[in-house]
């Protein structure tokens, strides 16, 4: 049964290799993107040598680690799932000798790893050449790192599954799905570093799952979380993961009640 899980992993990744020019352009579109970020916030600095504990140097590499880190994480489940629903063939699937949730999950990492292995580290390689970044010497660190992403990766598919599967009780779910975008890239630390938010954002912040994305791991690779906290941030990602289990579980099966009693 583990062998089919990993056959749709490596399906997918051939799938996203068929395409994988598009992703060649789409390091010049992620680097454009840095580039841009990395001269704005130079601007803000101006000649101040820090703000909110990041230096110039912390700011412009959490830019390019955050934004290459998005693109292994990044997945359209929920546009995936929510299509499935709409068209029905959800159905076809739930039927089938398989977790329908835990194939979403692995084609999703088969998307992952194309990107990490032709998109993140080329992509990561080649800004380093173009902007001063400052990357860590310790190989350990870079270990814990890929974990990080990798807890990434979870939690932002379990908020894209949590956020497809609405598609059971919506008729429309494209305006949910537009906002939970806009709210994983400002509320994970993509846009704007959470250090720079309010401090009663930040309490709130603490108590959602979204600093686990993108805003741990970067502090982490930068420099700004060292020692004993780096397993703090770590366990806060692990916790995060086991948490969103829960509401994916409950809202499964109301979802697949509500299928088989409209379906007979």
């Amino acid at each position: 049964m583990i062998g089919a899980y990993l056959d749709f992993v490596r399906i997918r990744f051939l799938m996203m290799l068929a395409y994988r020019v598009n992703y060649y352009s789409g390091i010049i579109i992620y680097a454009i993107n840095i580039g841009a970020y990395y001269f704005l916030w130079k601007a803000i600095y101006g000649d101040a040598e820090s703000l909110q504990g990041f230096t110039v140097i912390q700011m412009s590499t959490y830019v390019a680690v955050s934004w290459m880190a998005r693109a292994f994480y990044f997945n359209n489940l929920d546009r995936e799932i929510s299509n499935e629903i709409v068209d029905g063939s959800v159905s076809i699937q739930i039927i089938r000798p398989y977790s329908y949730l835990l194939v979403k999950m692995m084609q999703g990492f088969g998307e992952g790893l194309f990107r990490l292995g032709l998109f993140m580290v080329p992509g990561m390689i080649i800004v380093s050449f173009i902007f001063p970044l400052e990357l860590p010497t310790d190989p350990k660190l870079w270990i814990v790192f890929f974990v990080m992403i990798w807890f990434s990766f979870l939690i932002n598919s379990q908020i894209n599954i949590l956020t497809g599967l609405g598609a059971f009780f919506f008729e429309n779910n494209q305006g949910i799905m537009s906002m939970k975008r806009v709210l994983v890239d400002l509320l994970s630390g993509v846009v704007v570093p959470i250090a720079f938010f309010p401090g009663w954002a930040i309490s709130v912040m603490d108590w959602l799952p979204f600093q686990a994305i993108t805003y741990l791991p970067g502090s982490v690779f930068t420099g700004r979380i060292a020692g004993d906290d780096i397993w703090n941030a770590l366990l806060v990602q692990v916790v995060w993961t086991a948490v969103l289990l829960v509401p994916i579980m409950l809202v499964w099966r109301s979802a697949r009640r509500r299928l088989f009693v409209q379906g007979g």
